[in-house]
């Protein structure tokens, strides 16, 4: 039996949430993998898994409802979730992770965490996807921050919002890193 940690929601009820919510398998995996990089994020700083991982998962829960409305995307998850009893904490973060659009600051470790979480899946996906065999695990550390200096490529990844790694502690070779392993061990899901 799963137990929620303070979330307000267990995993298995926050993916049925995103499934109600999201139809884009694209969109679902995108959501897939930035929770499993806030799970290895959690780890590291010796946080609640879970609640790490929940947040990560629903970030992006509203987006076929808000689409590229920046002054709503977040905010509608936020209520949802509200209504559904999860923590205002999740739901924050959530928020948070659309500051710009929302008019909102990032401070906290959650916040930064989320954000640069959420950016790298793209850029981690675009790389694997140029490799022959279009596999995460083929993936390196180096491909990936090379390709970051390359404006042109995967140009909708905000290269600054990955940065905000450095705001968390973590230099962006090691946050990069913990992220392909991360979507590594979730290839099969992915789909890469």
């Amino acid at each position: 039996m799963s137990t929620d940690f303070g979330a307000g929601i267990t995993r298995e009820n926050a993916l049925l949430i995103l499934r109600e919510h999201l139809k884009n398998e694209k969109l679902v995996a995108h959501c897939l993998a930035s929770e499993a990089i806030m799970r290895a994020l959690a780890v590291k700083f010796e946080k609640d898994q879970d609640l790490w991982g929940i947040a990560g998962l629903l970030h992006d829960l509203d987006y076929e409802i808000t689409g590229e409305d920046s002054a709503s995307h977040g905010a509608v998850s936020a209520k949802i979730l509200g209504e559904k009893g999860v923590s205002s904490e999740i739901a924050d973060v959530i928020k948070k992770h659309n500051a710009e659009g929302l008019g909102l600051v990032r401070s906290t470790l959650l916040e930064h965490a989320l954000t640069c979480a959420e950016s790298i899946t793209g850029m981690i996906v675009a790389t694997a996807l140029i490799y022959p065999d279009k596999k995460i695990s083929s993936v390196k550390v180096s491909s990936v921050t090379k390709r970051m200096k390359t404006p042109h490529f995967a140009r909708a990844v905000s290269r600054e919002r990955i940065l905000e790694c450095e705001k968390t502690g973590i230099p962006l070779d090691e946050f990069v890193g913990i992220s392909i392993k991360a979507m590594s061990e979730i290839a099969d899901e992915l789909g890469l």
